[in-house]
C-alpha cells in the first residue's frame, strides 16, 4: 500500500525517546494500577479540556456507560442518541439498562440535528447524548437549551474529537459530562485501550471514580455496585507524552484537510465535509460522500491508496438492535449517509506527496465517472 489509511508507527518514531522514557518510568516505579501517573494525566487532560475533573477509565465505551450509571440512568429510562454514529454510543445506553432513542442527523454536518430533538422526547427521556462525529463538534447550544427546558442531562460522546472547539470552547466541557476514547487511532491515542470522563460536577466525578474501581469510595469498602475499568499507568504515561503534541498534530490534520477541500472542490457527485462557522474540527476522519462509493474505493485501492468506511451499517440496522424493530427506511438520512461515506487517509504524519496523489486519483475517478 503506497498510501496506507493510517500508519501508527509514525507517531512512535517521532516520539520514540519520550515514549521509551515514559515506559521505563512506569516499569521502574513498580506501580501498575492507578497511582501517580494516572492522577497526573487526569490533571493535565482536565486542564486541557477545561473541566474541573477527569477520571481515567478502561475505554471510551466504559466512559459513556459509567457516566450514565453515575447519573442513575437505567431500566425504564430513555436516552436520545444520534442515528448516525458508531454503535458504541448506543451500547453505552444499553449497558446501563436504558433504551437508546435515535434521532436523524443534519445531512450537511452528519451530526445529530437539534431541530429533531423535541419530537423524540417522552416522559421517560433522561438524557441527550450528542456525538462529535469525525472530529467535528455537534451544535451544542440548541441541544443544551432543549435539555435545560426538559430537565435532561447532556452527555457528550467526544471519542473522536480530542481538542475540537465549539464557539471557542473545547468539546468535553460543554455538557454535564463527556466520554473520551484513547483507542490507538484517535487524535490522542494510547498504545492500547483507554478512556476518560470529564466533568465539572464533583458528585458525578466522585461516583465515576468509585464505579470504575468496584464501587469503592475507600479501599475495601464498597458503597455501590461497581466495575473494573481503570486507565492503567503505562497508557497514562504514553498519553501524557502525546498530549503535549496534540494541538500541533491537530494543526497538521487541519493542513491536510485544507488541501483536500481545495483540491477536491467542484467534482461531480462528490460531497465534501461541511464545517459551520462556529466549529473548529480536529479532523479525526476526512469523510467524503459519493453515490458510487464502492467503485471509488476500489479505484483508490487499485492505486495503492487505503480507505475505510465509517460506517457501513448504522446501529438501527445491526443485528444487536433487532429488538427495537427498526427496518430499512426508518432513518433515511442516516441510511443514505452510510451508503455513500468513504474515509480518505488522514493523520498528522500524512505527507504532501501522498495528499497530492490521493487528490489526483479521486479527480481521475470523478472525471471517468462523467464520461
Amino acid at each position: 500500500m503506497k498510501v496506507p489509511f493510517l500508519d501508527l508507527r509514525a507517531a512512535y518514531y517521532e516520539l520514540q525517546s519520550e515514549l521509551d522514557a515514559a515506559y521505563r518510568r512506569v516499569m521502574e516505579s513498580g506501580w501498575y494500577i492507578l497511582g501517580e501517573e494516572v492522577e497526573a494525566f487526569e490533571r493535565e487532560f482536565a486542564a486541557y479540556v477545561g473541566t474541573e475533573h477527569c477520571i481515567g477509565v478502561g475505554n471510551g465505551l466504559d466512559a459513556l456507560h459509567l457516566i450514565l450509571r453515575a447519573c442513575d440512568i437505567g431500566p425504564g429510562d430513555e436516552v436520545i442518541v444520534p442515528a448516525n454514529t458508531y454503535i458504541a454510543t448506543w451500547l453505552a445506553v444499553s449497558y446501563a439498562g436504558a433504551t437508546p432513542v435515535p434521532v436523524e442527523p443534519d445531512p450537511y454536518t452528519c451530526n445529530i440535528d437539534p431541530q429533531r430533538l423535541e419530537a423524540a422526547i417522552t416522559s421517560r427521556t433522561r438524557a441527550i447524548m450528542p456525538v462529535h462525529l469525525y472530529g467535528q463538534p455537534a451544535d451544542m447550544d440548541p441541544i443544551l437549551d432543549i435539555a435545560r427546558c426538559y430537565g435532561l442531562r447532556v452527555i457528550e460522546d467526544a471519542a473522536q474529537a480530542h481538542g475540537a472547539r465549539y464557539k471557542g470552547r473545547r468539546v468535553g466541557s460543554l455538557g454535564d459530562a463527556a466520554g473520551f476514547s484513547f483507542y490507538p487511532t484517535k487524535n490522542l491515542g494510547a498504545c492500547g485501550d483507554g478512556g476518560a470522563v470529564t466533568t465539572d460536577d464533583p458528585q458525578l466525578a466522585e461516583r465515576v471514580r468509585a464505579l470504575r474501581n468496584y464501587g469503592s469510595f475507600e479501599k475495601y469498602y464498597h458503597g455501590i455496585k461497581g466495575f473494573n475499568s481503570r486507565l492503567d499507568p503505562l497508557q497514562a504515561a504514553f498519553l501524557r507524552v502525546k498530549l503535549k503534541r496534540l494541538d500541533e498534530w491537530n494543526e497538521r490534520r487541519r493542513q491536510v484537510a485544507r488541501k483536500f477541500l481545495g483540491g477536491l472542490r467542484g467534482l461531480p457527485d462528490l460531497v465534501l465535509p461541511y464545517v459551520p462557522d462556529w466549529a473548529e474540527p480536529v479532523w479525526h476522519l476526512f469523510v467524503i460522500r459519493h453515490p458510487r462509493r464502492d467503485q471509488l474505493r476500489e479505484h483508490l485501492s487499485g492505486k495503492g491508496i487505503g480507505t475505510l468506511i465509517h460506517y457501513p451499517v448504522p446501529p438501527h440496522l445491526q443485528g444487536a438492535y433487532r429488538e427495537l424493530r427498526f427496518g430499512g427506511g426508518s432513518f433515511p438520512i442516516t441510511e443514505a449517509i452510510h451508503r455513500e461515506v468513504l474515509s480518505l487517509p488522514m493523520g498528522p504524519h500524512l505527507d504532501d506527496n501522498s495528499v497530492d496523489e490521493i487528490i489526483r486519483e479521486v479527480r481521475v475517478f470523478a472525471g471517468s465517472s462523467v464520461q
